[in-house]
């Protein structure tokens, strides 16, 4: 039996590092603020952010918007269960999953149950619609909907190491 392949990690430095801090915090900062706050110059600090991107370390920018201010109130934390766990039908629940705009999240777990998502949607009413098209989809053994009262911590920024 083969032993798994170990992903190589990128090399960084603690240069690396302070710049992932500052782009997490705020993906806006120019070149030249983000530079002079680790002690390099914008070519060379610019450099840095392109490997990074490259390496796929960096994977994307993106604002984050409130999901409140646009009318998505409504966060639930959806455990599935299957019967079945072909590689078929993984593929097949992978891409129907994957299409639905309401989830934002999607695992596969280790212990009691199979998959979990965070789904959001506008009210009850919209999480209704999401379940009747999720278990109208592929055949799940046990849905189970846990509805977020209020969010405590939220964050995208990863404790870098």
């Amino acid at each position: 039996m083969n032993a798994p392949v170990k992903e190589r990690l990128p090399k960084m430095d603690v240069t690396d590092r302070k710049i992932l801090s500052l782009l997490q915090g705020d993906a806006s900062l120019s070149v030249a603020e983000i530079g002079s706050r680790v002690g390099l110059s914008s070519t060379p600090c610019w450099k840095r952010i392109q490997r990074l991107e490259a390496d796929g370390v960096i994977q994307r920018r993106v604002a984050l918007v409130d999901q409140d201010k646009i009318g998505l109130g409504i966060t639930v934390f959806v455990s599935i269960e299957t019967g079945d766990h072909s590689q078929d039908w993984l593929g097949k629940f992978a891409d129907m999953v994957g299409a639905m705009p309401e989830v934002m999240e999607f695992y596969r777990m280790a212990g009691d149950v199979d998959y979990m998502l965070r789904v959001v949607v506008p009210d009850i009413q919209g999480y209704d619609t999401f379940y009747k098209k999720l278990i109208a989809s592929i055949p799940l053994k046990n849905v189970t909907s846990r509805f977020a009262m209020e969010k405590i911590k939220a964050t995208t920024v990863l404790p870098i190491p």
